[in-house]
């Protein structure tokens, strides 16, 4: 701790991504990141960016993927915002939103993020605890005295998804306060709450290109929501950096959003390939809670969880462990590879179980 620091920064709890082991190469199935390449459209469309025009400051309005967005979503343009990731599209929208004194309403079980989010903004947690099977119960959500509710759906680290009209009831529960959905995962098998957008004034849907676009490595995210909502995002990113995008990713981004084809076939061979994996690992005794994302959620009675970590990881295969937290000490996150990797999977924790 330095004599420097602020009393704010002494007291962050800051987030801790999946590790990024350099020692060696190795399998990775701890980051959720795609196996497959990105659009080819989008690495030309980079390419193409990579030249003289990197002297020059990128779009700051960011039309051209907003443009992409709107029509994909069939929203208006004054519909959606972009940013530097989904993390920091989420970072805004605490501040801009949720940051009034009143606690912020999420699951006991999502993505960690969120706590580092309230710890910087001062936001109080309101935790919702799963249910026993690890479900978000949507009456869970009545009668809160809140800032606001973030759900994520399907959820992470569990890969579960709400039904849309269970998204439905929570906005309708919460009619006075924005009701954030993140939806990093939506694109593996969950219903968007993107079509009730117009419906409620309350709703922000979060989005990311990093999962199911295979562009982790440029950083782009988005919101959709009411063009009121989306005006308060904006005027805190240009508070705070009015350039979030480079050219370079804008073009790839664009280029990936326009490429529908490529998304759904690249989701298409996750799918099936996560459907394989979780019957490969019901066999070897591992009890699955079920997935509609890029990963599945793991236990096996019978061995620790850090143990089974540590092996694969010595075996040059790495998977999520998040420690010995409550509910899920026993659990791990194994994002889908391709079918070769997931059957080095298979093979390493057969030898690790027999």
């Amino acid at each position: 701790m330095s004599r420097f620091w602020t009393d704010k920064i002494a007291s962050l709890d800051p987030y801790v991504p999946g590790e990024q082991p350099q020692d060696k190469k190795y399998i990775k199935l701890n980051t959720n990141e795609s196996p497959y390449s990105p659009s080819p459209k989008a690495l030309d469309a980079m390419a193409i960016e990579v030249s003289e025009r990197l002297r020059l400051y990128p779009d700051p309005n960011c039309m051209t993927l907003k443009n992409a967005l709107a029509k994909n979503y069939q929203l208006d343009i004054n519909q959606v915002f972009v940013g530097n990731g989904s993390d920091e599209v989420l970072a805004l929208a605490f501040m801009g939103y949720f940051a009034d004194g009143k606690p912020l309403a999420f699951a006991d079980i999502t993505y960690s993020f969120y706590k580092v989010y309230a710890g910087l903004y001062g936001i109080e947690p309101k935790l919702i605890p799963l249910s026993e099977t690890f479900d978000i119960v949507p009456a869970d959500y009545d009668n809160l005295d809140v800032s606001g509710v973030v759900v994520t759906n399907p959820n992470a680290p569990t890969g579960k998804a709400l039904p849309l009209s269970d998204i439905e009831y929570i906005l309708k529960a919460n009619p006075d306060v924005v009701v954030l959905v993140d939806e990093a995962y939506v694109d593996f098998g969950a219903q968007s709450a993107t079509t009730l957008i117009n419906q409620y004034p309350n709703l922000l849907v979060v989005q990311t290109l990093s999962k199911s676009r295979a562009l982790a490595g440029i950083r782009v995210g988005y919101a959709l929501g009411h063009p009121d909502l989306i005006e308060g995002l904006e005027r805190l990113k240009n508070s705070f950096n009015s350039y979030p995008i480079d050219r370079i990713a804008l073009a790839g981004a664009t280029a990936a959003v326009e490429d529908q084809s490529y998304l759904e076939d690249i989701c298409a061979k996750t799918i099936a390939t996560r459907e394989q994996s979780v019957k490969d690992l019901e066999a070897l005794g591992f009890e699955i809670v079920p997935s509609s994302t890029n990963f599945v959620f793991a236990t096996h009675p019978n061995k620790d969880a850090e143990e089974i970590y540590l092996s694969l990881k010595e075996q040059g295969i790495l998977v999520r462990y998040f420690g010995k937290k409550p509910r899920i000490g026993n659990h791990l996150r194994i994002t889908i590879g391709t079918d070769a990797e997931m059957a080095a999977l298979t093979a390493a924790l057969e030898k690790l179980l027999k």
